[in-house]
């Protein structure tokens, strides 16, 4: 095919990325710092311009400033082939750390800085020039500079290597294209295969398409005689439809005239109902007149109902006052007749309070005087000031006998406590060394200490509840340096002992140890040199723990903890010196270091192996110390009997002095008792005296009986006079009331009157509403026949539109077609017998061939597409080869 002539400008190359003044050029790493990261604990590395060489011995941290790289421009662990967690890149021993690169910016003083920070929990955060980022806006930042860390072509692990040579030639162009720098390269590579292949589509398809259109036109040729006679039929058969379609219209145009006719009558009732209204209407207008006239009278009807309710209540106010008068006047004639009966007995009660007073005086004058016995009152208050004095000397030695009791108590529970924790603390060594393998050693135990009367002498274990660690370190390195059997043996110090633990324990499982002292066994004496202090060395083995003398010397002689010692950090930095002080074996937080010198040819080899957090010391418990407790519970329970049955004997002293006081506190308070009984007496009989005198003196004080008569005679007068003004008032309004009583019956005749001739008028209403009435059901009637009649033409016309919509040329049709029904239709079935008569051609030859010919079209409108669209796609393709 032929080339075109015109084509798009192919895009310009890609700009050419030159080196600043200062050689680097943008993204270069111009400096590298790590913070605990896989074993540096801080690097700061400035790369160069140009070629850079990291070299080194097997395990010196080449690889490490690689990773450190990769995950720090926003590589995932993943890619490296090691570890698959960011938080196995942290340096053992240490919580977090970060990974700092700095890139060239576009100028030579624009800084770039990238930060990593990532801790053991595997959690990682990013910093872009000292600012918090987040993981995307550094991805964002790399392809700027077309930093692809996980492109094995820019980047190859030394892990991956084997990824790198299994991939195909395809995939390495690939990788190259996207690693040389120029991102829209393999976009590019990829259209043009892809527009390759869719050129061969295209020609494919427009091949295929050339010969199905071929040989559509040689079957249609063969077909177009039996299509002419088919179509003359159908001409004929267009011929009867179009008649057809006049006869639904025939039948609209019958159907509209019964209509009109429907639509007539209607008119007819509807004035009839007109005329009848406006009768009605006249015959209505007097009633209306006498309605309107009928609530005035009503209103004034009801307002002299009102004044009639409202003079009833005022009279039913004035009914009750004058009630409520009487009951008044009747209470002052009361009070007068009681007020002469109060005088008399007045009289009375003051003859009977002389009386009374009289005898009251002889009494008090007849009552002997009495004297307290002072002597012997002065006598029973020493006796008890004496017994107080005693008693408050037993109370005060109990007060601190319970004290000092107290104090033991508390003591004796705090010991017990102790003690009580201790023995837990026990059986958490126990359940630890269960948990670890042993699985009988709780039976073990407790058989020793069921058993321990039949032993000759102390028999230790398990070792590891004899042995006291206070430094968590300290447990770390002992635990690590004593093999694991140790610590669940058990140690005697008398071979029948043994002999009888191994009998007897053998099914339990646990090693039984026994100790002989050896006094000419040589004892490396405690010290710590200049040397090894300069070096971080403080301690030995032997010196962090405690424990019974026979377990101690037992781990000492078998284990060698006195030629093994305990650095700091500080020890781990300087290893390798350490052992010029021909010390063979110390511990450092993080490692355990150990040195052989070979028998042979007299050559130092060395391990080192990491430091296991301890498992079974990190709760242990001092026996020596259970077994202090235990004797201090003893006495202290001891000196608690002995308090408790010298409080007893206080408390019994103290309760008979209590007793004897009491007797004494008893005597007195019965003389002195009597005592108050008579002087109680005297005392009410002065105050009955007074009481009679001031009784009397009342009496005679009361009011004059006269001018209370003479006030309550007034009051009466005044309340008679007030009783007649509200019967006055009574009368008034009781001929008020008769008045619009009166009144009232007069309107409400009148309201009588209206309501009859109303009534009168509605009756001569009924003849011409009936026929109202009939006149309307029979204009209802026309209007149903008339609504029936349009929905006939409604639907007759709706079927006609729907056969044939009338168009000025189909008008002009219907006019050369019969006029009435009936000829219409003799006319089509003359038609169709017409039609019918070339029945026997075959009805598929048309559609078959019309069908074929629409394929045809199609075809053709397909192809000419197909060319178009591979004259534009060899016109892409020549413009992506042009690309550079």
């Amino acid at each position: 095919m032929k080339r075109p002539s015109t084509r798009e400008e192919p895009p310009s190359k890609r700009a050419k990325t030159s080196r600043g003044e200062d050689d680097y050029m943008p993204g270069n790493i111009i400096e590298i710092e790590l913070r605990n990261f896989m074993t540096y604990d801080c690097l700061v590395c400035k790369p160069g311009s140009r070629l850079n060489l990291v070299i080194g011995p097997n395990g010196s941290g080449k690889s490490s400033i690689v990773c450190a790289i990769a995950l720090g421009l926003g590589g995932e662990p993943q890619l490296l082939g090691r570890a698959t967690s960011i938080g196995a890149y942290v340096k053992r021993g240490e919580e977090s750390g970060h990974i700092k690169i700095s890139l060239r910016g576009s100028t030579k003083d624009e800084k770039l800085t990238i930060i990593r920070r990532i801790d053991a929990h595997n959690k990682s955060e990013w910093l872009f020039n000292g600012k918090v980022a987040s993981k995307k806006a550094v991805t964002e930042i790399m392809q700027q500079f077309n930093i692809q860390v996980n492109n094995l072509t820019q980047f190859l692990p030394q892990d991956r290597v084997c990824e790198f040579a299994k991939l195909t030639p395809v995939q390495l162009l690939e990788e190259t294209e996207k690693a040389v720098g120029d991102p829209q390269l393999p976009i590019q590579h990829r259209a043009l295969v892809d527009k390759s292949l869719e050129l061969k589509t295209i020609e494919m398809a427009v091949k295929r398409n050339g010969e199905t259109l071929n040989q559509l036109k040689a079957l249609n040729a063969e077909l177009e005689k039996d299509v002419e006679r088919v179509r003359q039929r159908e001409v004929l058969l267009k011929k009867a439809e179009s008649m057809k379609k006049k006869l639904p219209w025939l039948k609209y145009d019958a159907i509209k005239a019964d209509y009109l006719k429907a639509k007539e009558a209607e008119k007819d009732v509807k004035q009839k109902l007109e005329e009848a209204a406006k009768t009605l209407n006249n015959l209505r207008e007097p009633i209306e007149k006498q309605k309107l006239q009928k609530p005035q009278m009503d209103a004034k009807c009801k307002r002299l109902s009102n004044l009639i309710k409202e003079n009833a209540k005022r009279r039913m106010e004035l009914l009750e006052k004058e009630s409520s008068l009487g009951v008044q006047i009747r209470g002052k004639y009361k009070e007068m007749g009681d007020l002469k009966k109060e005088e008399e007995s007045r009289q009375q009660r003051i003859i009977k309070a002389k009386e009374d007073l009289a005898i009251a005086e002889a009494e008090l004058r007849n009552l002997p005087v009495h004297e307290p016995p002072k002597d012997v009152l002065d006598k029973l208050r020493s006796q008890i000031s004496d017994l107080k004095v005693s008693a408050n000397q037993k109370r005060i030695q109990k007060q601190d006998k319970e004290k000092v009791l107290n104090q033991k108590n508390i003591a004796l529970r705090h010991c017990v406590d102790r003690l009580k924790d201790m023995e837990n603390k026990n059986n958490k060594l126990l359940q630890a060394l269960r948990n670890s393998g042993a699985e009988k050693i709780f039976e073990a135990y407790h058989w020793l200490r069921e058993h321990h009367q039949e032993l000759n002498k102390e028999v230790y274990g398990p070792v590891l509840l004899e042995v006291n660690v206070s430094n968590r370190d300290h447990a770390d390195y002992l635990e690590g340096h004593v093999p694991y059997y140790i610590w669940k043996s058990f140690i005697t110090q008398d071979p029948h002992d043994r002999d009888f633990l191994v009998r007897n324990l053998k099914s339990f499982d646990v090693p039984i140890l026994n100790y002989v002292g050896d006094k000419h066994r040589h004892k490396e004496p405690f010290f710590i040199s200049n040397e090894m202090r300069e070096l971080g060395i403080y301690s030995r083995l032997d010196q962090v723990f405690e424990a019974p003398d026979a377990v101690k010397e037992v781990l000492i002689s078998q284990f060698g903890l006195e030629h093994s010692y305990i650095g700091s950090k500080e020890t781990d930095q300087k290893a390798s010196e350490v052992a010029k002080l021909r010390v063979l074996d110390f511990w450092t937080p993080e490692n355990h270091y150990r040195w052989s010198v070979s028998r042979y040819g007299g050559h130092v080899s060395g391990s080192v192996d990491p430091v296991d957090r301890s498992r079974l010391l990190l709760c242990g418990s001092d026996v020596g110390e259970i077994e202090r407790l235990r004797c201090r519970k003893e006495e202290l329970e001891e000196t608690v009997c002995a308090l408790e049955v010298d409080l007893k004997l206080l408390m019994t002293e103290q309760r008979s002095i209590d007793e004897e006081e009491a007797k004494l506190h008893k005597q007195r308070e019965e003389i002195v008792g009597n005592v108050t009984l008579e002087m109680r007496k005297r005392r009410e009989m002065e105050n009955r005296v007074d009481q009679r005198k001031r009784k009397l003196e009342s009496l005679l004080r009361e009011d004059d009986q006269d001018a209370v008569m003479a006030k309550l005679i007034d009051e009466a007068a005044n309340l008679n006079t007030r009783r007649l003004q509200c019967a006055i008032d009574i009368k008034n309004l009781l001929v008020e009331a008769v008045a619009y009583k009166w009144n009232f019956a007069e309107k409400h005749m009148t309201s009588i009157e209206f309501d009859a001739k109303i009534r009168e008028l509605e009756h001569s209403l009924k003849q011409p509403a009936k026929f109202a009435q009939q006149v309307a059901c029979q204009l209802e009637y026309c209007k149903k026949e008339t609504e029936d009649h349009r929905q006939q033409l409604l639907a007759a016309k709706r079927h006609a539109e729907s056969i044939a919509i009338i168009t000025p040329e189909l008008e002009k049709a219907f006019l050369e077609m019969p006029t009435t029904i009936e000829e219409l239709e003799a006319a089509i079935h003359d038609t169709l017998s017409q039609a019918n008569s070339n029945l026997s051609l075959n009805q598929n030859v048309v559609e078959e061939y019309e069908h074929r010919q629409g394929k045809i079209e199609a075809i053709t409108k397909k192809l000419e597409a197909d060319k178009e669209e591979l004259k534009k796609c060899l016109a892409e393709i020549e413009a992506l080869k042009d690309i550079e």
